[in-house]
């Protein structure tokens, strides 16, 4: 995923940048950057945060750079943000989201003879840098944002910086959120709400989709009106935002107690405790717990002090290493007892399978699981929030090829929680976990407990409709 802050304000806001920035590292990417302008030019740091945290890299960087504006951004890969000299003048880009069409838009690009990238990896072109191009076609930095989000298949918000102030840009289809907040002597702009409290702004409102904003130390200026039709990602409330964010008007500690809430009430089964798979399963299982009215506690706690964000290496056997490594059993809770998890999702399932086999070790007599979403059958197009490199790595889509022989192109019935061929599947995945029971949200109830309509939700990865 990743995520990006910026400030405009009338003092230094160096601190805020800083702070505003490392809230998102929750997200659990690579690559983390900050630049800032301070009225004779950029001031850039950019580091590797694969295996350390954001703040323990730039804390020492924080004293060297000064200034009213400034940017920063935790991405999936890319080094960003980007200083780029342009016809436009000399800006600071960054980005989030998944450029599907990349290499269309690159071939574009070099047909005008004009055109090179210099950002490469490992022979990639940086997207961010792609973006950057298409802008710079353009008479305006609102018409080359509006030409960019257009352009684009997948998803893109971006964040400017120039001299006029930062220009802030949500995606054609909002799939990401664009936050603006406020105080006495600044603004700013954010993924995540979570970023605000403990700064002093107040979280004033939602870019809409497509939307654009110059956002300056006086206020706030719309520049581009939200042209696009809202298709939020539905995994924000379930999965990778933050409990105490707000997106859409729409707190995610709360909707997860709803979500939870939904499972229990399509529940039949008497486990003596319920339980999340920390961290993101804690608020759907304390949902459940209160409409269930069972004791909620944890046999499972995580260590935090080595283990703080949620960074997974690549290599699926390091992945099983420290997912292990970061979950330490308590076996007096869990000996000789029924248990049920609430779990954000299954994506794989081969870290749960390592989990469950660990409960029984432990003592366990039942292990129940109930993920908060449906079985997960599409990988994401729109924000790689999987790292699923295939889509057969998912749990469900191994369980239909068991079924079908081979990859099933009729999914439909898999995704229909009433149907035989669901509960086949979902037989299959229980058998595969070694779980008692399994049984997943309907979307139905997720939506619901979301507090959206459909339609302004984006859940392609449960039914191919984004």
């Amino acid at each position: 995923m990743g995520g990006f802050f910026g400030v405009a304000s009338r003092e230094d806001c160096i601190t805020d940048l800083f702070y505003g920035t490392d809230y998102h590292s929750h997200l659990g990417t690579m690559r983390g950057g900050l630049v800032v302008n301070n009225g004779r030019g950029f001031t850039r740091f950019i580091h590797d945060i694969t295996n350390s945290q954001f703040r323990s890299k730039f804390e020492n960087d924080i004293s060297k750079m000064k200034g009213n504006l400034g940017i920063g951004v935790i991405s999936d890969n890319e080094d960003q943000p980007l200083i780029i000299a342009s016809h436009l003048g000399d800006y600071a880009i960054a980005t989030v989201g998944v450029i599907k069409n990349i290499d269309a838009l690159k071939k574009e690009a070099f047909r005008k003879r004009t055109t090179h990238f210099s950002e490469m990896s490992n022979g990639e072109v940086n997207p961010t840098e792609l973006i950057a191009t298409l802008i710079n076609q353009e008479g305006t930095f609102e018409d080359g944002i509006r030409r960019a989000q257009k352009a684009i298949e997948g998803s893109c918000s971006i964040l400017l910086l120039t001299s006029k102030g930062i220009y802030a840009a949500r995606d054609w289809h909002g799939r990401t959120p664009v936050i603006l907040g406020r105080k006495a002597d600044a603004y700013s702009v954010t993924m995540e709400s979570c970023a605000f409290p403990n700064l002093d702004y107040e979280h004033f409102r939602d870019l809409g989709p497509g939307e654009i904003a110059l956002i300056t130390e006086d206020g706030v200026e719309r520049v581009a009106k939200a042209d696009g039709n809202l298709r939020i990602c539905s995994f924000l409330w379930v999965y990778y935002g933050y409990p105490s964010s707000t997106y859409e008007g729409i707190n995610v500690e709360q909707s997860r107690y709803r979500c939870g809430a939904a499972l229990a009430k399509r529940d039949n089964v008497k486990p003596d405790i319920v339980a999340g798979i920390p961290d993101s399963g804690t608020g759907h299982a304390i949902g459940y717990a209160n409409q269930a009215k069972l004791p909620h506690e944890r046999p499972f706690v995580k260590y935090t002090p080595t283990w703080p964000r949620s960074f997974m290496p690549q290599n699926q056997s390091i992945r099983d290493l420290v997912a292990k490594m970061k979950l330490i059993p308590i076996r007096e809770i869990i000996k000789d007892r029924k248990l049920l998890f609430c779990e954000d999702s299954i994506v794989r399932g081969t870290q749960l399978r390592d989990t469950v086999k660990r409960l029984f070790e432990a003592g366990a007599k039942e292990v129940h699981m109930r993920p908060a979403c449906p079985p997960l059958l599409y990988g994401c197009k729109f924000l790689n929030f999987s790292r699923s490199k295939s889509i057969l790595d998912l749990a469900g889509r191994r369980a239909v090829k068991t079924l079908e022989g081979d990859d099933c192109r009729n999914l439909d019935k898999y995704a229909d929680p009433c149907s035989k061929c669901h509960g086949a599947m979902v037989e299959i995945i229980r058998k595969e976990l070694g779980l008692t029971s399994l049984r997943y949200q309907r979307l139905d109830d997720l939506t619901k407990a979301i507090g959206l309509p459909k339609s302004k939700l984006c859940t392609y990865c449960w039914d191919g409709k984004g």
